[in-house]
């Protein structure tokens, strides 16, 4: 390649990063013509392309593009000190060209419409609908844990393979398409990261790969929490990417499904998220609440607990700090805390939905 090229594509960097911050102030424009018209069938051709193969692509192709990128610094590494300008030079390609093809591959779903808006809901709550909401939340997970154990104390167990979890992930989102059509799903493509230990040690329950648009889910992870991170993944294949809304997302269409299993991870995994918010800004209360929830319930919060623990590491942090200035740089001005923000649009979808 020639270097006037190089250097063309190098600078054009710079107005893409104009464009995208100007387009993103435009939520309607970019929630009719790209979240809605271009994105859907982007998507789709690459879970067509994709999904049938049984192993993540995209995970295959990072750890390539990662080896030739240390042996390119290996074997070059005289150039380089030798021209450090031209190095430079070629490292911002790279990033401009990742970076137009990242945002016209999935990223401009950072700037759409908020899910809000399509289930109607409110923007605010008070601490008093949450409270009444996370006690409604205790009875209606303890009559499913009740149903699957008959005794109070004991862990339920998922008796299901990670692919099971998925083949039933997907046909609830079948179910869940007549009831909201915007969340329909069709050309699966979901899979266990190839890479699950290392997410792991990293945090994370999962991704997905904005460049082949397979969905990917730790597959460490506990079967209790598992239905829930699969339904959060699909939500973001399907355009979704705050963290909160695919969150709702991944709760919706579990609670929904018809398998009384699925349907007690999904309250579990919202009645988690409820009590811990309670419990930052009133203790006494969380104490309160805490001894009304089933014996097994908290045993199976523990399995949760207990899991990443097992993986914590000096890195974890800096993993994490990575990850929230990025979510803060792609219009997630609340970057990893936004995973939590998920309560209140709990909260107000149950004002329209009661349990």
């Amino acid at each position: 390649m020639k270097d006037r090229l190089k250097n063309g594509i190098a600078w054009a960097l710079l107005p893409q990063i104009l464009v995208v911050k100007l387009l993103g102030s435009y939520p309607d424009f970019v929630e009719q013509y790209y979240s809605n018209g271009a994105y859907p069938v982007i998507s789709k051709f690459f879970r067509f392309l994709l999904g049938w193969i049984p192993f993540s692509i995209g995970d295959i192709i990072y750890f390539v593009i990662i080896c030739l990128s240390i042996g390119y610094l290996f074997y070059h590494r005289k150039y380089i000190k030798k021209h450090p300008k031209l190095f430079i030079r070629n490292i911002v390609m790279v990033l401009s060209v990742a970076y137009f093809t990242f945002h016209i591959s999935w990223a401009f779903n950072y700037y759409r419409l908020p899910i809000s808006n399509k289930l109607q809901l409110e923007e605010t709550y008070t601490k008093d609908e949450l409270v009444s909401f996370t006690k409604n939340l205790i009875n209606k997970t303890n009559e499913l844990h009740l149903t699957i154990t008959n005794d109070s104390t004991l862990k339920v167990d998922f008796p299901y393979t990670k692919n099971e979890i998925f083949e039933k992930t997907i046909s609830g989102y079948k179910n869940l398409g007549t009831t909201f059509p915007f969340l329909s799903y069709q050309k699966a493509s979901i899979k266990k990261s190839v890479f699950s230990t290392v997410l792991s040690y990293m945090g994370y329950g999962g991704y997905l790969n904005p460049f082949t648009h397979e969905s990917q889910v730790n597959g460490k992870l506990p079967n209790f929490r598992f239905p829930v991170v699969s339904g959060h993944e699909i939500g973001h294949q399907l355009g979704y990417s705050a963290e909160n809304e695919t969150n709702l997302i991944g709760y919706i269409v579990t609670i929904n499904n018809k398998d009384v299993l699925f349907q007690y991870s999904g309250y579990a995994y919202a009645l988690g998220y409820c009590l811990s918010n309670i419990k930052a800004v009133d203790k006494k209360l969380y104490s309160e609440l805490i001894i009304l929830v089933n014996a097994g319930i908290l045993k199976n919060f523990q399995e949760v607990n207990d899991f990443w623990k097992s993986y914590e590491n000096p890195m974890e942090p800096i993993f994490k700090s990575i990850y929230n200035t990025f979510l803060k740089a792609n219009n997630q001005k609340e970057g990893i805390k936004s995973y939590s923000s998920v309560v209140g649009l709990f909260v107000t979808y149950h004002k329209k939905h009661p349990l």
